[in-house]
């Protein structure tokens, strides 16, 4: 099955342009003006459109255990989701506890993608202790076509590693040409605030900023760069939310550290007074590292703009307001973390970044599709619309005008954290691998379309 998009302008991370893109097969076959539909071929008019790469988040849960519970989402809804706002590859962390035996984590965590995926996945293997049979399953896991691990330098007990662990997970990813993708705060710290707060009483949602501010999770950031210093290995910082973190990975950075940065569109658009909404409203927002002061926002936008983060994600965690969140009424610790936001990622940005002038389209396409791609060995099959790319593609509508909802989205969720927020610009189509996947703001397409990804790693 053949399909042509015409009169659309094709925006890129470095270039712009008015033609007609054909796909055969699952593929871009040729780019150009005024290309003819072969015989049978669906034919798209993308006039006054643009068409993007598909996007690609990097930083998902959708399989979470969590403090007792389960994110909300399934691979079912959550691909369908990402799809109706534009991305169509996750990469999801797998996230084995301490206790979890990696390979057979791994396994599990593949057998609730497989078949149950409409968009392509891949996942960041979660080491979670390091072992001799953590040792062995990574290299099994890797040759089964994973290229990126994920440490948590917080969650004492649960995901965290200690000094020794981090030390020698480096030094394999080193070995292997992995990418360390990390959760960077500092548990300690976090764990004795933790207890004085609830013991002073201090027990609301708005404590949880208190726990672990941004000098924490700067900390967190020095603390993993000296060891990626040390051992050469090549680390992406995740979430990261404010400028202390920042400025502890450019420091690094400027040494030689091979470091990667990811920020969310939650810190780049939300700030910490929404985690402090009286009535316990505040608990939908809380997520680690917390939402900042909103003087953090210019700093991530800028940092965007200017090529010193790279990427941006969601970390989308859904936790129901009923019945989840509310487990730490009376307790903040208790609060599952995670603000659920993989359905707007792209709307929020283009929304709120593009049109208000603090990036452009080249370093939106850039930090949410083009850069992932490069990073986790997926680039150019993904996050470039070029001849052998595969064929997934947003034609997205810059004169839309609508209303976020938790009434319409396809997220299985209770809330929406951006309610009644007003967008500009969404995916009008949507597309897989070249089949129509999604169709202005409703999923049309094959509910197992997805595949699994896999990777080789490039930096042996």
């Amino acid at each position: 099955m053949a399909l042509l998009i015409k009169n659309g302008e094709i925006i890129t991370a470095d270039s712009r342009t008015k033609a007609d893109i054909l796909c055969e097969g699952e593929t871009i076959t040729r780019i150009g003006a005024g290309l003819d539909a072969p015989a049978g071929a669906q034919v798209i008019d993308a006039a006054g459109k643009y068409v993007f790469p598909g996007f690609i988040d990097p930083h998902v849960h959708i399989t979470l255990p969590f403090m007792g519970t389960y994110a909300k989402d399934t691979y079912e809804t959550a691909s369908k989701a990402a799809l109706v706002g534009g991305t169509t590859t996750l990469i999801e962390m797998c996230c084995p506890a301490r206790s979890d035996d990696t390979l057979k984590a791994f396994e599990e965590w593949m057998a609730r993608a497989a078949g149950r995926s409409a968009c392509d996945f891949t996942f960041h293997m979660g080491v979670s202790r390091f072992d001799a049979p953590t040792e062995s399953h990574v290299r099994e896991i890797v040759g089964r076509g994973i290229s990126s691990l994920k440490i948590f330098l917080a969650y004492k007990g649960a995901f965290g590693v200690d000094d020794t662990e981090l030390y020698r997970t480096l030094k394999l990813a080193r070995e292997l040409g992995l990418v360390v993708t990390a959760h960077c705060e500092n548990e300690t710290l976090i764990f004795e605030r933790q207890k004085e707060l609830v013991a002073a009483g201090k027990t609301d949602p708005g404590r949880h900023h208190e726990s672990r501010p941004p000098r924490v999770e700067a900390e967190g950031v020095h603390h993993l760069m000296t060891f990626a210093e040390l051992t050469g290995a090549s680390t992406y910082i995740v979430h990261l939310s404010c400028r202390e973190a920042l400025e502890e990975a450019l420091a690094a950075r400027q040494r030689g550290v091979d470091v990667t940065i990811e920020t969310l569109i939650q810190y780049l658009v939300l700030d910490k007074t929404w985690a402090e909404r009286p009535g316990f409203e505040g608990a939908k927002y809380v997520m680690s590292p917390p939402l900042r002061d909103a003087s953090n926002q210019p700093v991530l936008w800028n940092g965007l703009r200017d090529g010193l983060i790279q990427t941006v994600a969601t970390d989308h965690a859904p936790f129901d307001f009923e019945g989840q969140k509310k487990m730490g009424i009376s307790d903040f610790t208790k609060i599952p973390n995670g603000i659920p936001s993989l359905e707007e990622r792209v709307n929020l940005l283009y929304t709120y970044g593009v049109k208000q002038g603090r990036i452009d389209l080249h370093a939106m396409v850039n930090a949410a599709s083009t850069q992932v791609a490069k990073t986790f060995d997926l680039f150019p099959r993904k996050g470039t619309i070029q001849p052998g790319a595969d064929a997934d593609l947003v034609v997205f509508d810059p004169a839309y005008r609508g209303v976020i909802s938790v009434k319409t989205q396809h997220m299985n969720v209770d809330y929406s954290a951006f309610e009644g927020w007003k967008i500009e610009g969404r995916p009008s189509v949507v597309t897989v691998r070249g089949e129509v996947a999604a169709r202005d703001g409703k999923f049309v397409g094959d509910p197992a379309r997805g595949r699994f990804l896999k990777r080789t790693p490039s930096r042996a």
